[in-house]
């Protein structure tokens, strides 16, 4: 199976770091908005409506802090991955019952959902099986070196 390059879905445009959100919806209507300022969807409430709906699917909260809310959507333009840390843990439904600190969400072209969005997942699940990465993207300071951290583990 291919490997995606995660830079090639890796744009420092669509991270954040120290977000202010206190919520779960905050965050993802931040990042939605987001992606639609930089042109990957066109219309943020349209991806982030696909966003809730995988959302009654299950928990995307994966445990140690980080979620991976995704949208497939017909409003996304080109598959991403949109990335915040946040300032303080906010509440998610999560496997560990712990709150959430980073999340990495991810925007999934229609066209591309059985296929870019299924290894992206893969290359995204390898990065946070390394206790090294997660424990190192919790502290990054600015975009500058969360972009860097997560193109060094690819």
């Amino acid at each position: 199976m291919e490997k995606i390059e995660l830079n090639k879905v890796i744009h420092k445009e669509l991270m954040i770091v120290d977000s202010n959100a206190k919520t779960k919806e905050a965050i993802i209507q931040e990042l939605g908005d987001l992606l639609y300022k930089n042109g990957f969807v066109s219309n943020a409430k349209a991806f982030i409506d696909d966003v809730y709906l995988r959302e009654e699917e299950g928990e995307t909260g994966i445990g140690q802090g980080v979620a991976i809310p995704h949208g497939k959507s017909a409003a996304v333009e080109k598959t991403t991955v949109a990335i915040a840390i946040l300032k303080q843990d906010i509440e998610w439904e999560t496997l560990d019952g712990e709150g959430v600190k980073v999340v990495i969400m991810f925007a999934v072209k229609d066209s591309d959902a059985n296929t870019t969005h299924v290894l992206l997942l893969q290359q995204v699940a390898i990065l946070l099986a390394n206790d090294q990465f997660i424990n190192a993207i919790k502290k990054v300071t600015s975009v500058d070196e969360l972009c860097n951290l997560v193109l060094a583990f690819q």
